[in-house]
């Protein structure tokens, strides 16, 4: 996500550290995920044959199911069974992110401590320099089209 909001990042030695590490990462990342869910669900009681149980917290559920789908697919041998497959899965890191920050800001509406607008303000701000990112690529690939086309 770094090399993405940040392109300029590719000069220093974080990316590379983050790169060589991103297995890891990902793996602790879903541990945490796991871990969370579990304290929830042990805290508070769910019914799991409720439709509604899984309605209330929809944003996590598919989070944590994209989470669990990138961890088992995080080893050399899914790569190479699932070859492109396999990257258009890892794209759902993506779609995480978004419903990551959904889910904080709807799970956490009046229940803030002090250090809940910091988090926002960190995933809210990666977001939306991602999405930038992406609307200024996407407006120079059109400016470079229509200059051919001229």
């Amino acid at each position: 996500i770094l090399r993405i909001v940040f392109p300029s990042t590719k000069k220093t030695e974080f990316p590379k550290l983050l790169l060589k590490y991103r297995r890891q990462i990902g793996v602790i990342a879903f541990l945490f995920a796991f871990g969370h869910g579990m304290l929830l669900v042990s805290k508070r009681n769910f019914d799991f044959f409720d439709i509604q149980t899984y309605w209330i917290y929809i944003q996590g559920v598919v989070t944590f199911i994209i989470f669990t789908l990138l961890t088992i697919t995080s080893n050399d041998w899914s790569i190479k069974r699932m070859k492109k497959k396999w990257k258009k899965l890892h794209e759902l890191t993506y779609l995480a992110m978004f419903l990551l920050v959904w889910h904080v800001i709807d799970k956490m509406w009046g229940h803030w401590s002090y250090l809940t607008p910091l988090g926002m303000l960190g995933i809210t701000s990666i977001t939306i320099l991602f999405i930038v990112r992406r609307w200024i690529e996407r407006r120079k690939k059109l400016t470079k089209t229509k200059g051919f086309n001229n």
